[in-house]
């Protein structure tokens, strides 16, 4: 540690930890780490031990009334999608500290996977606007800091994220779904303007850089560039998609394979027949039209480390 930030002011903190993102099985340790290290940076963290049911809304409502403006999540990409939906709107900052299995968007954000340069970067990362998308089905408007997917990957998200954390129970439940999914007629509104059709089975409207098993589908700084990366996989059968996308593996590449349509857009309206299952960042939403847009630099983050010749609105914490 530089010796300059020993001499930091103590700043509060609410530090979110999830004790079983991605393979964790010595959170008791990992978490007395994470304390001791952001003490170290002269953090004083309120912890908070996350639950199957906690309500992120209510906690971060909670901190930023008590004069929390930093929140540092501990976890993997469920955990920071969820505080980043209710930090979304307030003028608090997202801070992370990935321990999850993909962890795509700390990936994208620049941010490093060990815990202390993690942590480090809380004091010495670029404070970034960070867009958000913004998802409607029927009556429902959910906020997205990844991606929302329609069709196919949502229906094996469930049983796939369970496995993928080790509960192999749930392979029959994935390949049943699987084997009796269809392909839908999927039209696509860009823009307001431009309109494709074609049978698939699914689209993807990603706000990061990274999605799925670490698959880049944006640009560096497609996070905060005003605009949804749109991936519509036309004509390719769901085998191929199961291998190359939910297990990567050879065969399919979603950066150079012609079949897969992309488009760079501000907002995109999507109807499916038969409708098709919605995901936005893991909550599932109502089979329905799906209207989705750009909320540009509405959420504040810690990316890093910081550049040299740094950009316009990038400043240190």
């Amino acid at each position: 540690m530089d010796l300059q930030y020993k001499n930091l002011c103590k700043k509060r903190i609410k530090l979110i930890y999830n004790p079983v993102s991605g393979v964790n099985k010595e959170s008791p340790a990992q978490l007395t780490n994470v304390i001791t290290e952001l003490q170290m940076w002269n953090f004083d963290p309120e912890l908070l031990v996350t639950e199957k049911d906690t309500d992120y809304a209510a906690v971060v409502r909670d901190a930023v009334e008590n004069g929390i403006r930093l929140f540092a999540v501990c976890g993997g990409d469920g955990t920071v999608s969820s505080v980043a939906r209710a930090i979304y709107g307030t003028k608090a900052t997202l801070g992370i500290i990935p321990t999850g299995t993909q962890n795509n968007v700390a990936m994208s954000l620049g941010l490093p996977n060990g815990i202390k340069e993690a942590i480090a970067i809380l004091r010495t990362g670029r404070l970034i606007k960070s867009d958000i998308g913004l998802v409607t089905c029927g009556n429902t408007t959910v906020p997205f800091i990844e991606i929302c997917s329609v069709g196919l990957f949502s229906a094996l998200f469930e049983s796939g994220d369970d496995i993928q954390h080790g509960d192999i129970s749930r392979i029959g439940d994935f390949l049943a779904t699987l084997t009796t999914s269809t392909t839908s007629k999927i039209r696509l509104i860009l823009d307001k303007k431009e309109e494709i059709e074609a049978p698939g089975h699914v689209v993807l409207v990603s706000n990061m850089p990274y999605i799925g098993r670490r698959y880049q589908v944006g640009s560096k700084d497609s996070y905060r560039d005003g605009l949804l990366d749109v991936i519509f996989c036309a004509d390719i059968p769901k085998l191929d998609l199961m291998v190359g996308y939910i297990l990567k593996l050879p065969g399919l590449n979603v950066s150079e394979d012609s079949r897969i349509k992309r488009f760079q857009v501000k907002n995109v309206v999507i109807e499916a027949r038969p409708e098709m299952p919605v995901m936005a960042d893991g909550i599932a939403l109502e089979k329905d039209k799906v209207k989705i847009e750009i909320h540009r630099g509405a959420l504040s983050v810690m990316a890093g480390p910081i550049r040299r010749k740094g950009k316009k609105g990038e400043k240190s914490l």
